[in-house]
């Protein structure tokens, strides 16, 4: 059985789970109020009854690391650590999300070209909104081709302030 350690953090967009392994491998960020979709995901991934989730605090240190990054380190998101079940297919996208900089975005066609399946805009879409590490695995840079804040499962104002604050958006 799998264990994951899980804290919750207060940031300015609400309160944000942290759930890592034991090995201090990032499984799962997802807002508090999107419990019932984080839930979901880790049933899918992991099995339900296929791990079991313990409180720790700061666990491995990324509690605080996230915190750093809502208080304007940017850069630190890339450096925490992420094991995520899913597909391949899934995970090729979401390795792909992981090299969008920090300031910039991507639109859903770009990324499936990037792949190099420049038909699957749409599978990418779905693959982005089945991402269960949010902000480290960098959802939220993914726009409408016509420039639209669409696809966000946190919210389309969560995703705005994000990009406000990672400098892409200046109004």
């Amino acid at each position: 059985m799998l264990t994951l350690l899980e804290d919750k953090i207060a940031t300015p967009l609400g309160p944000l789970w942290v759930i890592c392994d034991e090995q201090y491998q990032l499984r799962a960020v997802e807002w508090e109020e999107h419990s019932d979709r984080m839930v979901q995901l880790l049933n899918i991934h992991y099995r339900t009854g296929g791990y079991q989730r313990i409180a720790a605090h700061n666990p491995g240190g990324l509690s605080d690391k996230l915190r750093h990054y809502f208080e304007g380190d940017l850069d630190i998101i890339t450096t925490l650590p992420t094991a995520t079940g899913g597909t391949p297919f899934q995970r090729e996208v979401w390795a792909i999300l992981r090299t969008i900089p920090c300031g910039q975005v991507m639109h859903y066609g770009q990324l499936a070209e990037q792949l190099g399946r420049a038909g699957a805009a749409r599978a990418v879409g779905a693959a982005n909104g089945s991402n269960p590490v949010s902000i480290v695995v960098p959802c939220h840079r993914v726009i409408g081709r016509n420039g639209t804040m669409t696809g966000y499962a946190g919210g389309v104002q969560r995703k705005e302030w994000l990009l406000r604050h990672e400098g892409y958006l200046l109004i």
